[in-house]
């Protein structure tokens, strides 16, 4: 298996950003991780709150570490809170389940990392976060 390199990690982050500008969404804060959810790549944007790096990074390292998007586990928790409270505990506070979140897989479908943003709706995170593996030339997941 590869691991995700700092220039495909640079090139989903600035496309999810140029992606979030065409569509005219509020600043965002983009977060890459790596497959074992360490930093590969962020950028918070001019006007994005403090809080937007923590959330993104919330939602990147929940996915990586669960092996799903942020917007299944968001599912999973409704049927589950307890759990997912008592993991985010665990995670001291790094595990986020809500959408905004795509895992980063390779061609052969294994797990390079993740991305994470926050900044729009959850649904608005997760398309600019679809968008940057795309156009790395890799998959979500």
């Amino acid at each position: 298996m590869q691991a995700l390199t700092l220039g495909q990690a640079n090139q989903i982050l600035a496309a999810a950003l140029a992606e979030s500008h065409r569509q005219g969404y509020r600043p965002m804060a983009v977060v890459v991780l790596d497959e074992a959810g360490n930093v590969r790549a962020l950028q918070r944007e001019d006007g994005a709150s403090m809080f937007r790096v923590d959330i993104a990074t919330g939602k990147a390292w929940a996915a990586v570490a669960m092996g799903a998007s942020s917007r299944a586990l968001s599912e999973r928790a409704k049927g589950n809170p307890n759990f997912f409270v008592s993991l985010a505990a665990t995670a001291h506070g790094r595990f986020l389940p809500q959408t905004g979140a795509v895992l980063i897989r390779d061609v052969a479908g294994n797990t390079l990392g993740a991305v994470g943003a926050s900044g729009g709706t959850g649904d608005e995170d997760e398309a600019i976060c679809i968008a940057g593996v795309l156009a790395a030339g890799l998959q979500h997941g």
